[in-house]
C-alpha cells in the first residue's frame, strides 16, 4: 500500500472487498452508515423496493439487484451478476435524514402553576450516506440553497448536514423514468462529496473529493487508477447519458409554463391525478411542510412537531376565506410550474433533478415529461 494519502481529486482503485475497509473507516470515526439496502418483502414476487436505511456491512447493500421502472410501475429483479449499485433510485430519497418526515421543535410543560418551554435542541446524528447518485447530490445542494442559504436558517437541518459525509456513486444504467441528462445532473455526480465510486466489473474507482474523504482512504488498499480503467469510466458515464429513458427540454420552460397557465392540459391531467401526494413525497426536494401542537390527554405537555406536508393536500391551500387551489387541476399545475419555473425564481436553479421517481411512483402513471411536451405540442 502506498506510504501517502492520495491527493484530493485522484482517481485511485480499490477491490471491491476493500469497500468494508471504507465503511469499518466511516464507523470508527463515529459515522452511522445510511445506505440502499432490500427491503424485506423482496422474496415475494412482484413486491420489495430497494429502500435507504442504517446498515452496518456491505452485505446490507442490494448486491445483485437491479429495478425495473416506468410509468406507475417498479419491480425488483435479480441481475445474472453481483454488482453492487446496479439499480437506480427507490421510492426513498437522502432528505428523510437531513430534513426528517416528523421532528419534534419545542414542548411546553406545565409546572407550579405556569409554563415551560423546552427547545428540542438535539444531539444531530453523524451520517455517512452510501451510494448517492449524481442527480440525488445535486438535490442535497438544492435543499442547502433552501435551508441554509435564505435569511432564515433551518437549524436543525443544519446541524445534520454539518456532519454528513457523502460518499456517492456514478450511474452507468440510468433507468426507465430517468431524464438526469435533460436537467444537468447525471449521471456523473457533480461537485459536493467526499468520495465517488464508479463501480467497474472487478474494481471500483474512487474519486477523493475533500479532506475528509481522502483521511478515509488511510486505511484502504488503493492503487493510481490506469488509463485503461479510467477510459472504461468516461465509456460507461457516455453510454449512461445517450441511454436516459426519458429526455426534457428545458431552454424554454419557465416561460413555456407562465405563458400556458388557462392551457386545456390542466383539466386533462386534473381528471386523472388522484392528489395522493406519492409525488411530492418521494421527491428529493420538495420541502413543504406542517406544524402541528400535539397535546397530552391531561393537558401537562404541549409538543410542537414539524411534518412533511403537500401543495397536492386540499388543507395546504386553504386561507382565511377558502381555499385558493380547490380543484385538483390547480394544484398540479402549482406543483409542476413551481417545480420548472418560479423556483428558478426564487432559488436560481429548477427544482427538478430527473430522477423519475414522481413518474415512477405516481398511481396513475402521470410522466411530468409528457406534461411538459403536451403543452409545447399544443403551442
Amino acid at each position: 500500500m502506498p506510504d501517502l494519502t492520495p491527493d484530493i481529486g485522484a482517481f485511485v482503485s480499490i477491490e471491491k472487498n476493500e469497500l468494508q475497509c471504507i465503511f469499518d473507516a466511516l464507523k470508527k470515526d463515529g459515522y452511522t452508515l445510511a445506505g440502499p439496502t432490500v427491503s424485506n418483502n423482496a422474496s415475494t414476487p412482484g413486491e420489495g423496493a430497494i429502500v435507504y436505511d442504517e446498515i452496518e456491512t456491505v452485505e446490507d447493500l442490494p448486491i445483485g439487484w437491479t429495478d425495473v421502472q416506468g410509468p406507475g410501475s417498479y419491480q425488483l429483479q435479480r441481475r445474472n451478476d453481483n454488482a453492487y449499485f446496479g439499480y437506480v433510485v427507490g421510492p426513498q430519497s437522502w432528505k428523510k435524514f437531513l430534513f426528517p418526515p416528523q421532528a419534534t421543535l419545542m414542548t411546553v410543560r406545565r409546572e407550579n402553576g405556569s409554563f415551560v418551554v423546552e427547545s428540542q435542541a438535539e444531539d444531530a446524528p453523524r451520517y455517512a450516506l452510501i451510494g448517492v447518485r449524481g442527480c440525488e447530490l445535486h438535490a442535497l445542494l438544492i435543499q442547502d440553497h433552501v435551508f441554509l442559504n435564505g435569511p432564515y436558517i433551518d437549524t436543525h437541518y443544519k446541524a445534520r448536514r454539518e456532519q454528513t459525509f457523502v460518499l456517492a456513486v456514478n450511474c452507468t444504467e440510468p433507468g426507465g423514468t430517468c431524464f438526469c441528462t435533460s436537467m444537468g445532473t447525471g449521471p456523473k455526480v457533480g461537485p459536493g462529496f467526499d468520495l465517488a465510486l464508479t463501480e467497474l466489473d472487478d474494481i471500483f474507482i474512487v474519486e477523493i473529493g475533500s479532506e475528509v474523504g481522502r483521511m478515509v482512504m488511510r486505511s484502504v488498499k488503493w492503487r493510481p487508477s490506469g488509463a485503461f480503467e479510467l477510459q472504461t469510466k468516461r465509456t460507461a458515464l457516455a453510454e449512461a447519458t445517450k441511454s436516459m429513458g426519458r429526455t426534457l427540454e428545458t431552454s424554454d420552460l419557465p416561460n413555456l409554463l407562465y405563458q400556458n397557465l388557462d392551457h386545456p392540459f390542466w383539466r386533462e391531467v386534473g381528471e386523472r391525478c388522484l392528489s395522493c401526494a406519492n409525488c411530492t413525497m418521494v421527491c428529493p426536494t420538495c420541502f413543504c411542510s406542517d406544524i402541528l401542537e400535539v397535546s397530552e390527554l391531561g393537558g401537562a405537555a404541549s409538543e410542537r412537531v414539524r411534518v412533511w406536508d403537500s401543495c397536492f393536500s386540499m388543507n395546504y391551500s386553504h386561507v382565511h376565506g377558502g381555499n385558493i387551489r380547490p380543484r385538483t387541476k390547480s394544484r398540479y399545475r402549482q406543483w409542476l410550474t413551481h417545480k420548472f419555473a418560479s423556483w428558478i425564481d426564487q432559488f436560481g436553479e429548477s427544482g427538478c433533478v430527473g430522477c423519475g421517481r414522481c413518474i415512477t411512483w405516481c398511481p396513475v402513471g402521470i410522466d411530468v415529461t409528457e406534461s411538459i411536451d403536451a403543452i409545447r405540442e399544443e403551442v
